[in-house]
């Protein structure tokens, strides 16, 4: 007999750790704390002084799920960018300031959402916090103290000899301490190392100092692979301790696929509503079908579907049928044909070769149908931007 929906609340998606509670500001339009949903970052690639090229590449950034989009601004030719990027950016912008202080209050006074400082390599920061934090103050700015490994104030490497958790630290705290006795309190922190372990072990002690909100990230993490291990790594030990409030996969790679890696490192914890979910088997010596290659083809098919819908691909009759059941939409192959199932029920087999063209039609149509019942609201592609 099928289950019918009696119209009850769903129970919220069981999580490994409450978050931990910190503090509460807004950078731009996005809330950051933990009373808000955790936030995924990413960094445009373009010279930012290139107007129309940045603004699309934070329109594809958008469209990727990006909540937060940082731009560099090394060059005058860049600060004076700032006001029409950020007025024109869908999403809140942080402006990315090193070495030059007078970068600062021009990206403040340009309307970014927040402002990101390294203490480490700006001038006499410590000198300039005051006027930083009015600065900010007046006009609704948050502020990110960004402390990394690469960049650490040489009296700290001279102290602990190099970049260790306590070092990274010590640093944080300190600057935080600054915004703090000057009556400023919306900021977050980073504490960036290229090595995870490191990286753990500065954010945890970070987070037992104070109620600051946490920016996770591992700097350089590397390629694409290697990047998305370490990040998917530590941010994995972290988010499950309830520790961070947004993130950024830093890779060698464009930045869509920082926002993808880090938006499904997210959701695979339950931290935010999962969208498109492929369950497949490892291949082994029982499966009957190229399970490989029946997944990739299946994701290649549905890459950019935004609803929330587990599709199983199995490949053998041991947890095929069981997985697939359990699924929105599944298959269990075998015997050079495949069982289609939706919602539990078999509603046809079909042969091996058109197992693929099956499950995309019928995810195609299983979204459809949830977008006309109001279940689900697709989001708007990445539109074409128009630099005034």
């Amino acid at each position: 007999m099928a289950s019918v929906n009696l119209g009850m609340p769903a129970a919220p998606a069981p999580t490994l750790a409450p978050r931990r509670k910190t503090r509460q500001f807004n950078v731009g339009s996005v809330g950051v704390g933990s009373d808000s949903p955790i936030s995924v970052q990413s960094m445009t690639t373009t010279k930012t002084h290139d107007i129309g090229s940045t603004l699309q590449q934070i329109a594809e950034l958008t469209a990727a799920g990006c909540d937060i989009v940082r731009v560099a601004c090394p060059t005058d030719k860049d600060a004076e960018a700032l006001p029409i990027i950020a007025k024109q950016s869908q999403i809140p912008v942080i402006a990315d300031i090193h070495f030059q202080p007078k970068y600062v209050f021009q990206a403040i006074e340009a309307g970014c959402g927040a402002v990101r400082v390294n203490p480490g390599n700006i001038r006499k920061f410590d000198n300039q916090v005051k006027e930083i934090a009015q600065a900010a103050q007046e006009h609704g700015t948050s502020i990110r103290i960004g402390v990394n490994a690469g960049s650490l104030d040489p009296r700290l490497l001279e102290k602990y000899g190099k970049a260790t958790p306590e070092a990274l630290v010590e640093s944080a705290v300190w600057e935080a301490s600054l915004f703090e006795e000057h009556g400023f309190r919306d900021f977050k922190i980073s504490v960036k190392h290229n090595d995870p372990v490191v990286m753990v072990e500065a954010y945890r002690q970070l987070a037992a100092a104070g109620d600051w909100p946490l920016h996770l990230g591992v700097t350089e993490a590397g390629p694409a692979f290697q990047g998305t291990i370490k990040s998917a790594t530590a941010f994995g030990a972290l988010l499950s301790e309830g520790i961070g409030d947004t993130i950024r996969v830093s890779l060698s790679a464009p930045p869509v696929e920082e926002v993808k890696v880090g938006s499904q490192i997210l959701e695979s914890l339950n931290l935010r509503p999962r969208k498109l979910d492929i369950v497949s088997c490892p291949s082994c010596g029982r499966a009957q079908v190229n399970v490989w290659e029946l997944a990739e083809s299946v994701s290649a098919g549905l890459e950019g579907m935004k609803v929330p819908l587990r599709v199983a691909v199995m490949g053998c009759v041991v947890n095929g049928p069981g997985e697939a059941r359990e699924a929105d939409l599944g298959v269990a192959s075998g015997n050079g044909k495949g069982q289609i199932f939706v919602k539990g029920e078999v509603i046809k087999t079909v042969p091996e070769s058109e197992i693929v063209p099956t499950l995309i039609e019928e995810a195609n149509r299983i979204a459809s149908e949830m977008e006309a019942r109001g279940e689900f609201v697709p989001d708007d592609a990445a539109p074409e931007v128009t630099v005034k």
